[in-house]
C-alpha cells in the first residue's frame, strides 16, 4: 500500500523542484517564472525507504472567479482532497507573505493533515524566513533545499506517522514459466500476462487549442485537467490511469506543439520538449485536429515525427459538429494524407466532438484495433512463403549486372512490426526496392496505419574464417 502526498504553496516557492527531487526524475517543468505549473500532477516517490505519490500542484491564488488563476485553484483544491497529507511549502528567502498567510488559515481548517516546509532554507539568508513560519500556526517549520537535496532525511521522518503499515512479506515458491530457459527466435516470443495487464501509453498531441485536454475530460468523465478558450493552456505533460470495458489505459495529455520558428519563449519551448518525450515514450499517439483546419502542415509534421518514432498513430478531426461540408472535409483528409503520409497507408480516422462526447468509444475502439495491429506478430513460415511470391514476380533489380539475393525472412520485433531480411549484400538493395516490400508486406499482412521496420541483415557464411 502507498499513500499520497501533496505539494501546495502559492507560486515559485519550488513545489516543482521538490516533486522532481522526491519522483528521482525531471518530470516536471522548471522556471523562475511564476504560475508555469497549471494542472496537477502525480508520479510515484520512494525517499529513505518511503514509498508513496507526490503530487505537484499550482501556485495557489487568492481569487475564486472564472479567471484562469481561478481554475488552477480549483484543480489545487481537488488534489489537496485526494491526498492523505499535504506539504505547504514556504519561500524561506524571501519570508511569509500576505499570500502565505492567507493560505495557511484556510490550509487549518482542511481535513487533510498539513506539514509546514520552508524551502530555500540552504544558508544563512533562509534562517529568517524559516523562523518567520511558525506564526503560521501549521506547527514546526521543516527546514528544506529541493535543490540541493537537503533536509530529506527529515521530511521522511514527518512523513513516517503518515504511510501505511508494511505487509508481512510471504514467499512463495514460483514455477517456471512456459518456455523459460528455452531460447525461442526473438520474432515469436508470447506476450506474457504481464505485459497484457499492463496499461497501453496513449499520448494525446496536436497544435495549441483543438481541444486535447477537453477530450482526456470528458474520456475519464471529470474535470481533471484546465480547459478554456486561451491557447497553450496545458504545460506539463499529465498522466492519467484509466479503465474502459476491462482494459487499462494511460492517458497523457501534453502542451500544444507550434511550429518551431513561433516557439520563442523558454516555457513554451520546456513545453514542447516534454511533449516530444511523452510521444517517444507512447504506445499509441493520438493526433488531435481541429476539423476546421484540417490536417495544416504542423499537424502532418507532428504525424510524420509519430511515425519516425515508430508509434502507433490515430487521427482524432475534433469539433467535427461545427463542421458544415462534413464530405468536403474528409475528402481533404484523404488527400493531404495520401500526399504525406503515404509511407503509412490505411491511419485511422476518427470525426469526434470532445466537447458533446460524441463518438468516444469509435474512438477508443479505433485506438485498440491500431494497437494490436503495432503488436502483431507474423510466423515466420508466412513471412517466408511471401518473400518467395515476391521474388518470383518481382526480384531485385540488378547491380552491376548481378542481382541481391535474399535467403529469408523473420519477424524480429513487434512494436512496431520489424523484419529481419537476410541478404547476400545488404548495401547493394536498392531503397526504391525496399520501399516495395514494405508496401507490399503491409498489404499482405493487413497491416494500415502503423509503421513498418525492414532491417536488411548479412548471413554468415559458415565456412569463412573467424
Amino acid at each position: 500500500m502507498s499513500f499520497t502526498v501533496a505539494l501546495v504553496g502559492r507560486p515559485n516557492v519550488g513545489k516543482s523542484t521538490l516533486f522532481n527531487r522526491l519522483a528521482g526524475k525531471k518530470l516536471a517543468l522548471v522556471d523562475d517564472t511564476p504560475g508555469v505549473t497549471r494542472d496537477w500532477r502525480s508520479a510515484p516517490a520512494r525517499v529513505g525507504g518511503l514509498s508513496f505519490t507526490v503530487v505537484d500542484t499550482a501556485g495557489l491564488e487568492d481569487v475564486t472567479d472564472d479567471s484562469l488563476e481561478a481554475r488552477m485553484r480549483r484543480q489545487t483544491e481537488r488534489a489537496l482532497e485526494r491526498a492523505d497529507v499535504a506539504l505547504f511549502i514556504v519561500d524561506a528567502r524571501t519570508g511569509i507573505t500576505p499570500l502565505d498567510r492567507h493560505f495557511a488559515a484556510l490550509l487549518r481548517k482542511s481535513k487533510t493533515p498539513v506539514i509546514l516546509v520552508a524551502n530555500k532554507a540552504e544558508g544563512k539568508v533562509g534562517m529568517t524566513g524559516l523562523y518567520e513560519a511558525f506564526e503560521l500556526g501549521l506547527g514546526d517549520p521543516l527546514a528544506l533545499s529541493a535543490e540541493h537535496g537537503e533536509g530529506m532525511a527529515d521530511l521522511v521522518e514527518a512523513l513516517l506517522p503518515y504511510a501505511p503499515p508494511e505487509p508481512e512479506a510471504v514467499e512463495t515458491a514460483q514455477a517456471p514459466a512456459k518456455g523459460e530457459g528455452e531460447e525461442l527466435p526473438v520474432g515469436d516470443q508470447p506476450e506474457t500476462d504481464e505485459e497484457r495487464a499492463r496499461p497501453i501509453q496513449i499520448a494525446i498531441v496536436g497544435r495549441p487549442n483543438v481541444g486535447k485536454s477537453t477530450l482526456l475530460n470528458a474520456l475519464i468523465g471529470e474535470e481533471r485537467v484546465l480547459t478554456g478558450p486561451e491557447a497553450g493552456m496545458t504545460r506539463d505533460a499529465i498522466s492519467v490511469d484509466w479503465e474502459w470495458r476491462g482494459r487499462k489505459f494511460r492517458l497523457v495529455d501534453t502542451a500544444g506543439m507550434r511550429r518551431r520558428a513561433r516557439v520563442d519563449a523558454k516555457v513554451e519551448k520546456l513545453a514542447v520538449a516534454d511533449a516530444l518525450r511523452v510521444v517517444r515514450m507512447a504506445q499509441v499517439v493520438l493526433l488531435v485536429v481541429d476539423a476546421n483546419q484540417i490536417l495544416d502542415k504542423q499537424d502532418l509534421t507532428i504525424a510524420r515525427t509519430v511515425v519516425e518514432e515508430g508509434r502507433a498513430l490515430v487521427i482524432a478531426l475534433n469539433k467535427w459538429d461545427s463542421v458544415d461540408d462534413r464530405a468536403m472535409a474528409l475528402r481533404q483528409v484523404e488527400d493531404k494524407l495520401q500526399a504525406a503520409l503515404a509511407q503509412i497507408k490505411g491511419v485511422e480516422v476518427v470525426t469526434i466532438s470532445a466537447l458533446q462526447g460524441k463518438k468516444l468509444d469509435t474512438l477508443l475502439d479505433s485506438i485498440l484495433s491500431t494497437y494490436a495491429q503495432w503488436n502483431r506478430r507474423i510466423p515466420t513460415a508466412q513471412l517466408n512463403r511471401w518473400i518467395e511470391g515476391v521474388l518470383d514476380h518481382h526480384p531485385p533489380p540488378l547491380v552491376e549486372g548481378r542481382r541481391v539475393k535474399i535467403r529469408y525472412a523473420t519477424q524480429v520485433k513487434t512494436r512496431p512490426p520489424t523484419v529481419a531480411l537476410f541478404v547476400n549484400k545488404p548495401l547493394d538493395l536498392p531503397e526504391s526496392y525496399q520501399r516495395y516490400l514494405i508496401a507490399h508486406l503491409r498489404e499482405t499482412f493487413d497491416l494500415p496505419g502503423v509503421p513498418v521496420r525492414l532491417l536488411l541483415r548479412k548471413q554468415k557464411n559458415p565456412y569463412a574464417d573467424d
